[in-house]
């Protein structure tokens, strides 16, 4: 099997993160946080360092502004609904998935905000310009998308924060296809809350994501429960990161994402190096073949999409996976407003994404099946 479906989720984990997972069945089971004994506390220590770990990773002023999540879409919801201002307007993007579009039609929906879409004018990937025009009086928070899960098109982040610190509006960045192989220093980017998927560029299992918050702007709760703080009051602390982190959280997926992210630092350059390479090999050889990519040549970020001549996506997928045991996503992606700026509603896209652990000659297998598949269909 040749697994290139990174995007939705890696498959090869480092034995690092196995090691840490395993490891945290057998000597952090005790809840942290909920208990004085010294079993509680040891594992409480575990997390905080994971919590520094990452608030270091992305230069975040304290472990208290990092909060635990089950995803990156409890991230995105937690943020954007937590933010929520009546009567105000957001701006997003068409590289959005349907973690963000979907709570902003929720809010629109409720008659609580407005919303605005922002497309690319280069193809390479949304700039301040696309979304300068959109900015009205009410406007009070700009999410972008860092990097888009169907195409790779990567935004300039910086000149959006900067743009947004200027305006005093809340600036809100998914980085759950960027986390991982971009460098990311959210003082330098003006980025008040960055979401992570940990189970994509930091090798960590499923269902763990993080939001890291800036000095500036705190979301409300949409959570209420246990915290193990202030229990005798029947409202949610004030303090964070407790104030969004209600019930358990995770303790072997949070010490899965901190072995993670201790993998990504010590061989960083080696991941984006790699990326690079082979999505660069990749967008050059289909180019040869005269098939359809959706990716521009110079994002190289480990994301491309494509078609074969009218043929629908996942009838290539379905293809590759039964016949040739490759494994790639076809569809929609859950960014539906990125398909309608592509012209794809009616097939979706073929979408290869590539993680550390391909190789060259996986590539070169799915560029020769390709070629042949290419050919039968003419």
């Amino acid at each position: 099997m040749i697994y290139l479906d990174n995007s939705a989720s890696t498959f090869i984990k480092p034995k690092e993160v196995i090691k840490a997972v395993n490891e945290s069945l057998i000597n952090y089971t005790a809840n942290p946080g909920r208990s004085g004994h010294n079993a509680s506390i040891k594992t409480a220590l575990k997390i905080e360092n994971v919590r520094e770990k990452l608030a270091s990773h992305f230069n975040a002023e304290s472990s208290e502004n990092i909060i635990f999540t089950y995803n990156c879409t409890t991230a995105l919801n937690e943020v954007i609904i937590g933010c929520c201002k009546e009567g105000g307007h957001v701006i997003c993007t068409e590289n959005e998935h349907n973690s963000v579009l979907r709570p902003l039609e929720f809010l629109k929906n409720k008659g609580l905000i407005d919303y605005s879409i922002a497309f690319q004018n280069d193809d390479k990937g949304i700039e301040l310009n696309d979304i300068k025009p959109l900015v009205k009086n009410n406007t009070y928070m700009i999410i972008c998308n860092h990097i888009s899960n169907v195409n790779g098109a990567k935004a300039n982040i910086y000149e959006i924060g900067k743009f947004c610190k200027q305006k005093n509006i809340i600036f809100l960045v998914d980085g759950a296809q960027s986390c991982g192989h971009e460098r990311i220093d959210i003082k330098k980017l003006n980025i008040d809350f960055l979401t992570i998927a940990g189970h994509k560029g930091f090798y960590a299992p499923q269902s763990i994501g993080a939001i890291v918050m800036g000095n500036t702007f705190r979301p409300r709760p949409i959570l209420f429960g246990g915290t193990g703080t202030n229990s005798l009051e029947l409202i949610q602390p004030q303090i964070y990161p407790e104030r969004l982190e209600s019930g358990t959280i995770s303790t072997p997926l949070i010490l899965g994402l901190g072995a993670g992210v201790e993998f990504v630092e010590q061989n960083f350059n080696n991941i984006k190096d790699k990326l690079d390479d082979l999505t660069t090999y990749l967008n050059f050889e289909l180019s040869k073949l005269n098939i359809k990519s959706y990716t521009n040549p110079n994002n190289s970020n480990g994301v491309l999409s494509f078609n074969i001549k009218d043929i629908h996506s996942n009838e290539i997928a379905n293809l590759l996976n039964e016949k040739y045991g490759i494994c790639v996503r076809g569809g929609y992606h859950c960014a539906p407003i990125k398909h309608k700026a592509l012209g794809t509603l009616e097939q979706g896209t073929v979408r290869v994404s590539i993680s550390y652990f391909n190789t060259f000659s996986e590539i070169q297998r799915l560029i020769n099946v390709l070629r042949h598949i290419n050919k039968s269909f003419q």
